[in-house]
């Protein structure tokens, strides 16, 4: 099927063909005409999967065969759990209706209001928001929502995740009844079945890939390291490789900053991008990543999520997520728009029972490596240097003396972990 038979007009078409696309992915292909034909839809889709034009192009569609005269209310709500996400759908909302008369802007929080007030002041068809910076602006009786037409929760399981449940719930109560619902989410969680029955009606589920499946593009590796080595791991790999655009990730801030500061002493350009940072420098960051001036980005699963970086070749997990749905969360950063991708795990001692989490989830096993002179040891430390006058020689145990009940029980887990390491 092409986007020319998929029912969408000839100005929406044309905004489709600039933006270099000529058939639709599988869940617009499932999603755009259910839309067009004014349901309400319960997607399930994976990022990369091109979710956000699969809702923005109908809803433009929609919009645009029934347009208003005079100061245009708000007739479309966009729901996104955070800053970068709603500032991408933006974008995307802006380059899909270049040639139409339709109006649009984003609101988040971090930022000072008085811009987006004005801009909402002057009438608009499309608002895309965070939760927070909505309902601040209602509570001050700057932004009303009584003519929205459409509602859309994009990345819903991550809203309630993010704790968000009692913000959707306070918006729904500001919309009218009458309205089309939309919302889509990576799984379809006994949460968001219970949420999408409070407010959908009859909505029509779509599925665009089988649940948290990851896109069968990106190769995955992990590669067995220990912590110490990780970090010039990374520096050799992304040297060796003369690596361009690589989105690394943490799980900590303060990681973030610390691999990017080490990363830049090394003369490999890199930023971090996590939830400490002002909305300017996390904004200032990804454009810099997108435009290839700086090489590296660094970043948080919380500040990651909804980033779009179209043709994105690698994703480094230098720790892993201990919770297996990020793990989908952030490779599918990679492997998009048809695009093939790659994925590498730098995997600690302590961090080897994340890995039959993440295989648990997935049904699959990855490619294991390990590195020829970064060989991990029994711990995730390597000896203490002898010399330096004996200041940092370790003390000498005799043979005698059986091994220390810590180390006992790391032999004992190391046994547990050979699987792994494809060791016999």
């Amino acid at each position: 099927m092409s986007f020319e038979n998929i029912g969408l007009s000839e100005s929406i078409l044309r905004a489709v063909e600039k933006q270099g696309y000529d058939k639709p992915s599988p869940i617009q292909e499932k999603v755009i005409p259910l839309i067009l034909a004014g349901k309400d839809v319960l997607a399930s889709a994976q990022t990369g999967t091109g979710k956000t034009a699969g809702f923005t192009l109908p809803m433009l569609q929609i919009l645009s065969e029934a347009q208003q005269s005079g100061k245009k209310p708000v007739r479309a709500l966009v729901l996104t759990p955070t800053r970068e996400l709603a500032a991408q759908v933006h974008e995307s909302v802006e380059s899909y209706s270049e040639f139409l008369d339709i109006s649009s802007t984003v609101i988040f929080g971090g930022v000072k209001q008085m811009k987006q007030v004005a801009r909402i002041k002057k009438g608009i068809d499309i608002l895309i928001a965070t939760p927070g910076r909505l309902l601040d602006l209602v509570d001050q009786g700057l932004l009303f929502l009584d003519k929205v037409e459409f509602l859309v929760l994009d990345e819903a399981d991550r809203m309630l995740d993010m704790g968000f449940a009692r913000d959707i719930n306070k918006v729904l109560a500001l919309l009218p009844s009458k309205r089309q619902n939309l919302l889509f989410s990576a799984t379809f969680s006994s949460e968001i079945k219970t949420l999408a029955k409070k407010f959908m009606h009859y909505p029509t589920l779509v599925e665009a890939e089988p649940e948290n499946s990851t896109v069968d593009k990106i190769i995955q590796t992990a590669y067995r390291v220990d912590t110490n080595d990780k970090l010039p791991v990374l520096i050799n790999m992304i040297n060796d490789g003369n690596w361009k655009q690589v989105l690394v990730f943490t799980r900590t801030k303060h990681r973030a900053n610390k691999i990017a500061d080490k990363l830049n002493r090394a003369n490999i350009s890199a930023s971090a991008i996590h939830g400490n940072k002002s909305q300017g420098a996390r904004t200032k960051a990804l454009e810099d990543f997108k435009n290839s001036t700086i090489r590296i980005l660094v970043a948080t699963d919380i500040a990651a999520r909804g980033l779009d970086i179209p043709l994105l070749p690698h994703v480094i997990n230098f720790e892993l997520p201990n919770i297996p749905e990020d793990y989908v969360h952030r490779i599918g950063r990679t492997g998009r728009a048809g695009a093939s991708g790659e994925a590498i795990s730098l995997v600690a001692h302590d961090e080897v029972d994340y890995v039959a989490s993440i295989e648990k989830l997935l049904g699959e096993e990855f490619e294991r490596k390990i590195i020829e002179g970064y060989e991990p040891q029994l711990k995730d430390a390597r000896p203490t240097p002898q010399g330096n006058g004996g200041a940092n020689r370790q003390k000498s145990r005799p043979k005698s003396s059986p091994p220390s009940k810590s180390r006992a029980e790391t032999q004992l887990n190391w046994k547990k972990k050979k699987k792994f390491l494809g060791k016999k």
